[in-house]
């Protein structure tokens, strides 16, 4: 007697299935990816642009600065760290701006 076959977890998950291709990490919607860099100033600042235009979530947003902000850290990158800081800052205030604005009656 045979065990029936268990389906592979939906997509997006995070669930490793057993015994398939695919694992934990990969990247499911690899078109959704946004990269990053971070080795100079001047890509720090591309970044942050390009963040900013990109039409994705507000979480998603601070989530993608905050990943280059902590890889610039542990490389002691302090200008580039500063300058996703201020990104994301920014990103928040444009954010509060859209609220109050919404709040007031006013779109």
């Amino acid at each position: 007697m045979t065990k029936p076959k268990r389906r592979d977890p939906k997509k997006g998950t995070g669930k490793k299935p057993k015994g398939t291709g695919r694992r934990l990490y990969t990247d499911e919607n690899p078109k959704d990816t946004v990269k990053i860099k971070f080795a100079t100033p001047a890509d720090a600042r591309a970044t942050v642009a390009k963040v900013k235009k990109i039409k994705k979530p507000f979480a998603r947003k601070i989530q993608i600065l905050t990943v280059g902000e902590q890889r610039a850290k542990v490389m002691k990158k302090n200008e580039v760290v500063g300058i996703f800081k201020r990104g994301k800052q920014a990103i928040r205030n444009a954010a509060m701006k859209s609220i109050k604005r919404k709040k007031n009656g006013k779109t």
